[in-house]
C-alpha cells in the first residue's frame, strides 16, 4: 500500500472565484440566526479582496453594540455549529472557528465603531482599491509561508510590518477620499 504524505503547514493558494459566493451563504445564515443582534456581517480577511492570494479560510466580521453579554451572539453562533475560542488571547474581539468537519471559516466578532472593526474594513477596502499593493501582499504571503512551513504564529508575526505599512497608507488616503465603511455585506 502507498502512502501519501501531505504537509501540514500555511497553505496559500491563488484567489478562488467562488469565495465571495461561499461569504453570502454564510452571511444570509448568520444574518438570519442573529437578526439585528448583528449590526453588520462584513466578508474581511484576504479572501474578501478580489485577485488576493489567501489561505483558503473565509473570515466573518460580525459586528455587535457590545461584547458582553456574550449569549447575545454567542448562543446563536453556537446552536449554528460554530465554535466559541474562549481562549482567544484578543479582549477586544470574541473568536469563533468552523463545525467540526467542516470548510474552515473564522468568525470575528467585534464592537461596533471600535477600533479593531475599522481596521479590518479600512484595510480590506484600500487593498481592493489597491491591486498593485494586493500583489505585493500575495507575494510576502506565498514568501512567508514557504519560510515558516506550519509555525502559524512566526508566519503571522513576520507579516505585521507590511500590514502596519499600508495601514498608515490607507489612513492617509481614507482621508484624502473621506472613506467611510459601505453597507454591510450581509
Amino acid at each position: 500500500m502507498r502512502r501519501i504524505l501531505t504537509r501540514v503547514g500555511i497553505e496559500i493558494v491563488a484567489y478562488d472565484p467562488t469565495w465571495p459566493r461561499l461569504f453570502q451563504e454564510r452571511g444570509e445564515r448568520l444574518r438570519q440566526a442573529l437578526g439585528e443582534v448583528a449590526r453588520r456581517i462584513d466578508h474581511i480577511g484576504s479572501t474578501s479582496v478580489p485577485g488576493l492570494a489567501a489561505k483558503p479560510i473565509i473570515d466573518i466580521q460580525i459586528s455587535v453594540a457590545a461584547l458582553a453579554p456574550v449569549a447575545a451572539f454567542c448562543d446563536p453562533l453556537v446552536a449554528l455549529g460554530y465554535v466559541f475560542r474562549a481562549d482567544n488571547p484578543e479582549r477586544t474581539k470574541r473568536y469563533f472557528r468552523e463545525a467540526p468537519e467542516t470548510r474552515r471559516e473564522h468568525i470575528h466578532v467585534r464592537k461596533a465603531g471600535s477600533w479593531g472593526e475599522q481596521f479590518a474594513l479600512l484595510f480590506r477596502d484600500y487593498l481592493r482599491l489597491h491591486p498593485n499593493e494586493a500583489a505585493e501582499y500575495a507575494w510576502l504571503k506565498r514568501d512567508l509561508a514557504e519560510r515558516y512551513g506550519d509555525e502559524r504564529h512566526a508566519y503571522t508575526e513576520a507579516k505585521n510590518p507590511f500590514i502596519w505599512s499600508v495601514i498608515q497608507r490607507a489612513t492617509d488616503w481614507s482621508q484624502e477620499v473621506g472613506w467611510e465603511p459601505g453597507p454591510s455585506d450581509a
